[in-house]
C-alpha cells in the first residue's frame, strides 16, 4: 500500500491539458495562477475574454490563467476537448492553457479541485463549487490568497493580482 505524498501547494498537482498530456503544475511555481473551472454554453462564458484580458496584462509579469471545462453545471460543457480548444480560440483568441474535462464537485472530482475548495471556502462556509466561472487565485508560493464566485467578473481581480504579483518568489 503506497501513501500518497503530502500536498502543501498547487504545484504538487498535475492536470492532463486539453489534448490529453499530463501536465504538472509545478511548471508554473513561482507564478500567480487564476484557476477557473469553465464552460463554454453558459451565461458567464464571455468572462473568458476577460481571463484573456488579464493573461494579456500580466502574463509578462508573471501570471497566468489556468482553465479547467467542467461540465457538472446545466450539462453546459458538453464538447470534446478539440471542440473546446477550437471554441475558445476562435471565439476569444485565448492563449491561456486549457485543462482536459474534470468535475470539480464529489465523488470524482479532480484533487487539485478538493483542495482548492479545502482551502478557499465560499459563501456561508460552503466547500462545493456552486457554478462556472468560480475562481481561485493562487501565490507565488503555491497557496490559494482568495476565492472569487462566478459573477465576479475578472477585471475586478486586477488589483488582487497586482498584489500578489509585488510578493517575493
Amino acid at each position: 500500500m503506497s501513501v500518497a505524498a503530502p500536498v502543501h501547494s498547487a504545484f504538487d498537482f498535475s492536470a492532463l491539458d486539453i489534448a490529453g498530456h499530463e501536465q504538472p503544475l509545478a511548471q508554473w511555481r513561482g507564478r500567480v495562477l487564476l484557476i477557473v473551472n469553465t464552460a463554454s454554453a453558459c451565461g458567464f462564458t464571455p468572462q473568458y475574454a476577460g481571463l484573456q484580458a488579464l493573461q494579456e496584462r500580466y502574463g509578462l509579469q508573471g501570471f497566468t490563467v489556468l482553465a479547467f471545462p467542467c461540465n457538472q453545471f446545466g450539462a453546459q460543457e458538453p464538447g470534446s476537448g478539440e471542440e473546446i480548444a477550437q471554441f475558445c480560440t476562435s471565439r476569444y483568441a485565448t492563449t491561456f492553457p486549457l485543462f482536459a474535462k474534470v468535475e470539480v464537485n464529489g465523488e470524482h472530482a479532480h484533487p487539485l479541485w478538493r483542495w482548492l475548495t479545502r482551502e478557499a471556502s465560499g459563501l456561508l462556509g460552503s466547500h462545493a463549487i456552486k457554478w462556472n466561472f468560480t475562481k481561485f487565485l493562487v501565490g507565488r508560493d503555491g497557496q490559494v490568497l482568495k476565492r472569487y464566485p462566478p459573477q465576479e467578473r475578472p477585471e475586478l481581480i486586477g488589483p488582487d493580482i497586482e498584489m500578489a504579483l509585488q510578493a517575493p518568489v
